[in-house]
């Protein structure tokens, strides 16, 4: 009995074939360039929040001498005193605030909400003191540990737990694809625990990037990463494998840019800073700062924007489950046909051997 060989696919088929799946990576490519470069290439002041501290003519003519320098970049208030300039500084609405004095000027800053923005004041108000002939003096009422001089290890510690989360979205809709979505989902939840754990290791015993309050750097990994996870294994069950591309565009190209991470909302565009507002990776980046800097000044804030990522994953996951159970229910009847059909056809050939 010979075999026919089955024939070979054509040239033009492969190549369409191969052309069509590169298709995904050189999205990636254009995607990342126009985001990473959008928003890190040429950071500058965007309404930018400065005070001078003081009362009386002299500072109002100052701080209005600045604004009209510097336009829409800043945006120049006027605080009382220098009580009030740390903790509007420590509640990060401010970036700086410049105390003047004839002696001795100084500039106070919190570096630890974003060493960017604290080097941007720093920039705006040397030349005023120095017009003065005499040295800016620079007080951090807020400065990062010793282990994170620059405080961007938080970025980092996103930049982690999102490759963990989304990396690992890929391999449940690949070796998951014959699960129901209830144990997807319930994996995905599992593998947010591990995913949270590691980061947590990375940020306190290997790095030591957090020096007390580590379980809640924990916790707040675990919501972002389990937020990530079920919104990717929702996605599945409707983009497939575009689901990568999707999963790229939300937690890198727009995560990263717009977390806070290395500039601030004040340091980039308003498309930037604006989804600053209600991204996840902002949500965990800035809910890290204020529980480990700023006596968890806005905290709630941060943890109900994760905890609405994490609800819009179980709404997505919810939907796909019911999309699937769907599916398998109209294709039911047509595996019932094929099951009689070759029933059918079974009974046949045991009667003409029998005959």
């Amino acid at each position: 009995m010979s075999v026919t060989a089955e024939p070979a696919p054509r040239l033009r088929d492969a190549l369409r074939h191969v052309l069509l799946h590169l298709v995904t990576p050189l999205l990636m490519c254009l995607g990342m360039g126009l985001a990473y470069m959008g928003a890190f290439v040429t950071p500058e002041p965007n309404d930018m929040p400065i005070a001078v501290v003081g009362s009386g003519p002299q500072t109002q003519v100052l701080a209005q001498t600045v604004k009209d320098k510097a336009g829409d970049a800043l945006d120049v208030r006027t605080l009382a005193d220098r009580e009030q300039a740390i903790d509007a500084l420590k509640s990060l609405d401010i970036a700086g605030a410049y105390v003047p004095d004839a002696k001795s000027p100084e500039l106070i800053v919190a570096s630890a909400g974003s060493d960017m923005s604290s080097l941007a004041a720093q920039k705006i108000f040397t030349p005023v003191a120095a017009e003065q002939g005499v040295p800016l003096k620079v007080t951090d009422v807020a400065a990062p540990v010793a282990d994170d001089p620059t405080g961007q290890g938080l970025f980092f510690l996103l930049v982690a737990v999102s490759i963990g989360s989304y990396a690992s979205v890929a391999v449940l809709g690949a070796a998951g694809a014959g699960l129901r979505m209830r144990a997807r989902a319930g994996l995905a939840v599992g593998v947010s625990f591990a995913v949270s754990l590691i980061g947590a290791a990375l940020a306190g015993p290997i790095f030591h990037l957090v020096h007390h309050g580590l379980w809640g750097v924990w916790a707040m990994a675990w919501l972002y990463s389990a937020g990530v996870l079920l919104i990717g294994v929702g996605l599945h069950t409707f983009l497939k494998r575009w689901t990568t591309l999707a999963m790229m565009v939300l937690f890198v190209m727009l995560n990263f840019t717009t977390s806070g991470g290395l500039f601030r909302p004040e340091l980039q565009n308003g498309f930037f800073g604006s989804l600053h507002a209600f991204w996840n990776g902002a949500g965990f980046v800035e809910g890290i700062r204020s529980h480990l800097y700023f006596g968890g000044h806005g905290l709630g804030g941060h943890v109900w924007t994760l905890a609405g990522w994490l609800v819009l994953g179980l709404a997505i996951v919810a939907i796909a489950g019911l999309w699937e159970r769907r599916g398998r229910k109209a294709a039911a009847p047509a595996g019932v046909r094929e099951a009689r059909e070759r029933e059918a056809e079974e009974e046949e050939m045991e009667e003409s051997v029998a005959v």
